[in-house]
C-alpha cells in the first residue's frame, strides 16, 4: 500500500505541487485583497459596507481557489459537487439554526437599522457595535467584553440604536421639596442648561413638572447635546445642578415615611427611659 502511494505521488509530483502553491500563494493574496479593499474604501463608504465587501472577496475568492487546486490536483469536481450537494440537504436539515441567523442577517443587512460604531441596547445587553457577519452581530461592552448575538434574536425583538441621530436628550429627573418656589428651580434649570457649553441652545432644554411625588415636587430636566458629549455633559450637568441647588437653598428631599394607624386609634405611646449611670470601677 504504501509503495502504491509512493508511487501515486511520484507520477503526479508536478500536479500536486502545483496545486500546494495555488493555496499557499491564493490564500494570502486574498487576505491581502480584502485588507487593501477595506482600507481603500474606508473614508467612501460605510464601516459595514466595507466590513461585507471585503469579507465576501476573502470568502469568494478562497472556494475559487480552493476548487481550482483540486481541480489541478485530478480531482473530479462534478463527482464531489454532487455528493456536497447531497451532504447539504443533510446538514441544510439539521441546521436551520443557522440558516435562520442567515436569512435574518441578509434582512440586517438590507435594511442597515445599525451601523459599526453604533451604540446598540438589547435586552440586558449595551455596547457599540463592533462587527456585523451573516449570522451574528458582536457588541463591544463599555467594560471591552465581546458579546455576540444571533441575527435571529435582532429580528424577531427589539432594540434600541442610541447613537443613531446625531443629536440626543437626556432625561434627568429632579425632585425638589414641596416648600420650594417652583418658577425660582425652573429658572435656575434654565440658568444651568444656558451655562454649560455641552447643551445645545436649539432645540432648547425641555423642562417639565411631572407631578407631585411622595415626598417631593418632581420635574424632568431634558437638555439636547451632541451624541458625542454624552459622559461629559452627564458629568458636568449634574455637578452643578447640585452646586446651584445648594448655593439658591433648594432642598432635594429624601423619601419620608408616616405610621398611621386609623383615625379611632391611640398615637403610639413613646417612653424615653434615662440610661442608668455606671457607677465607676472599684479601685
Amino acid at each position: 500500500m504504501m509503495d502504491l502511494f509512493k508511487n501515486w505521488i511520484y507520477a503526479n509530483f508536478p500536479t500536486i505541487l502545483l496545486s500546494l502553491l495555488m493555496l499557499v500563494i491564493g490564500l494570502p493574496l486574498l487576505r491581502l485583497a480584502g485588507y487593501l479593499i477595506s482600507k481603500g474604501l474606508k473614508k467612501k463608504a460605510s464601516p459595514q459596507a466595507v466590513m461585507l465587501l471585503s469579507k465576501g472577496v476573502v470568502y469568494i475568492g478562497s472556494t475559487v481557489v480552493v476548487l481550482m487546486a483540486l481541480q489541478q490536483a485530478g480531482v473530479q469536481l462534478g463527482t464531489l459537487l454532487g455528493a456536497a450537494g447531497i451532504a447539504g440537504v443533510a446538514i441544510g436539515f439539521a441546521s436551520q439554526t443557522s440558516l435562520s441567523n442567515l436569512i435574518s442577517g441578509l434582512f440586517l443587512i438590507w435594511e442597515r437599522p445599525f451601523s459599526v460604531g453604533d451604540v446598540l441596547e438589547t435586552g440586558s445587553d449595551r455596547g457599540v457595535v463592533h462587527s456585523i457577519d451573516l449570522l451574528s452581530v458582536q457588541l463591544r461592552t463599555y467594560n471591552n467584553q465581546l458579546v455576540r448575538i444571533p441575527n435571529e434574536v435582532l429580528i424577531k425583538s427589539s432594540f434600541t440604536n442610541v447613537t443613531r441621530f446625531p443629536i440626543r436628550r437626556m432625561d434627568i429627573p429632579i425632585g425638589v421639596a414641596y416648600k420650594e418656589d417652583m418658577e425660582k428651580v425652573v429658572r435656575i434649570l434654565k440658568e444651568v442648561a444656558d451655562a454649560n457649553p455641552y447643551c445645545l441652545d436649539e432645540p432648547e432644554p425641555l423642562i417639565v413638572f411631572k407631578g407631585f411625588g411622595d415626598s417631593a415636587l418632581e420635574f424632568l430636566f431634558g437638555p439636547w447635546f451632541a451624541k458625542t458629549d454624552y459622559i461629559a455633559l452627564r458629568n458636568s450637568l449634574l455637578t452643578e445642578v447640585k452646586r446651584r441647588f445648594d448655593a439658591e437653598g433648594i432642598e432635594i428631599p429624601f423619601p419620608h415615611r408616616t405610621l398611621y394607624a386609623g383615625e379611632a386609634t391611640k398615637p403610639f405611646p413613646v417612653h424615653v427611659v434615662p440610661t442608668p449611670e455606671v457607677p465607676p470601677p472599684k479601685a
